[in-house]
């Protein structure tokens, strides 16, 4: 420990699981402090009263613990936005984990400062991204808040060391934590995501008991399914002409891609810390919105729109990548993103098929697609095909002043 005097109150971001358990009586025994426990329910799918149970046999007060039901906030303001710049880290990674990260650091704040804690505390280790994303927000919500990271700074060498601590304490730990776990999960209504043991090889293939949230695709059923998105301002906001709230959306999407063996990624990825690693994610519903959404825009942006929103994607989705959510250039980017949306409306038919989420048809009252123009038949004269050669002549010219002087050369 340095000379800082310790913290007083701190708001610990809480799965309930064995290692956040063990960061609450570590932040009990070391620091003195008063801990306040905050459990998110963005969707992962875990029973979260168990979390409330086992705080309160750690000696939490019961009025110092915190179950947010936030998914509908996380679909709408946080996954939707991104969804709308298309936003992929490295062509693949559609997000998940990353995108959570901010929601939970604006509540965690948001806490302290109901509770007037003088710290904040989370449970990633010193070798990954969510810390960094964890801290970023943290620090530009409240910019002289104290944070801990216990995984940097207490003593444990191995993992004995945090069971023997365990038992020391009388913290519950499942018979399959005494053992080496097969891989460790992040999971939220955006996706699941594992890493670690099992998969630390990129040269073998991930254990079919890996996946979370899909099925096969060899396992998938042979015949495809077709559903129609409907889509206002670029957000999707019915299935099936069913109008729909957002975790709701999601939710069923999440289910039409599992049993159709729809979002699976097996990818090597370079860290913000600057290592590679190798994760399993499973983005079910995502995978079908992304195409969607793809297709919902096809017809609704100007070409020059779309490339440039394109370009823009590549550097957006670094930025949520490495935490930087409430950065001024992320939400300078938002806002053009959200300004080429006013006219993303309307339908999008999708075909689920064995792994695979195929467009097969779009419509729009915004549409730019004119089929007088593309028409092979006789349609109105409103493009010359001589037009062209001169269009190719002045495109081309600094191409055969370079093509002249190199023969020249």
């Amino acid at each position: 420990m340095s000379d800082t005097p310790a913290p007083k109150k701190v708001v610990l971001a809480y799965s309930g699981g064995l290692d956040t358990s063990i960061i609450l009586k570590w932040l009990q025994t070391e620091y003195g402090a008063e801990v306040v426990t905050f459990t998110a329910d963005l969707g992962q799918g875990d029973e979260l009263e168990p979390a409330r149970e086992k705080a309160l046999k750690l000696g939490i007060k019961p009025e110092n613990i915190f179950i947010d039901d936030l998914r509908e906030e996380f679909v709408r303001d946080f996954v939707f936005p991104m969804f709308r710049a298309n936003a992929l880290y490295e062509g693949q990674y559609l997000l998940g984990t990353s995108i959570a990260r901010p929601l939970i650091s604006k509540r965690q704040i948001e806490i302290a400062r109901m509770v007037g804690a003088d710290a904040v505390c989370h449970g990633a280790t010193g070798k990954g991204n969510d810390q960094v994303r964890f801290e970023l927000g943290y620090y530009a919500l409240e910019p002289d808040i104290r944070v801990i990271a216990p995984w940097r700074e207490w003593d444990f060498k191995s993992r004995e060391a945090l069971l023997a601590f365990a038992e020391e304490h009388q913290i519950p730990i499942a018979k399959d934590k005494r053992g080496e776990a097969p891989f460790s999960v992040d999971a939220n209504l955006l996706h699941s995501s594992s890493e670690g043991k099992v998969l630390e090889d990129p040269a073998v293939e991930a254990p079919e008991f890996v996946h979370q949230r899909t099925i096969s695709p060899e396992a998938a059923p042979d015949q495809a399914t077709v559903i129609e998105i409907g889509f206002e301002r670029g957000d999707a906001v019915s299935i099936n002409g069913e109008a729909m709230s957002p975790a709701t959306l999601l939710t069923a999407l999440n289910q039409y891609g599992h049993d159709n063996g729809i979002g699976r990624l097996d990818l090597v990825e370079n860290r913000f810390v600057g290592m590679k690693s190798r994760g399993v994610y499973e983005t079910p519903g995502g995978t079908i919105l992304l195409a969607a959404h793809r297709g919902m825009e096809s017809i609704t942006l100007d070409r020059g729109a779309m490339h440039l929103k394109d370009e823009l994607a590549v550097k957006y989705a670094h930025l949520i990548y490495n935490g930087f959510w409430f950065a001024p250039e992320r939400e300078m980017l938002q806002a053009a993103i959200d300004k080429s949306q006013e006219k993303v409306t309307g339908t999008v038919r999708v075909k689920l098929y064995k792994g695979n989420a195929t467009v097969i048809g779009r419509e729009s009252e915004h549409s730019l697609y004119d089929q007088d123009l593309v028409t092979f038949e006789e349609g109105v004269q409103a493009y010359d095909h001589h037009d062209a050669e001169g269009f190719i002549k002045l495109n081309a010219l600094r191409l055969r002043v370079l093509g002249k002087r190199d023969r020249r050369g």
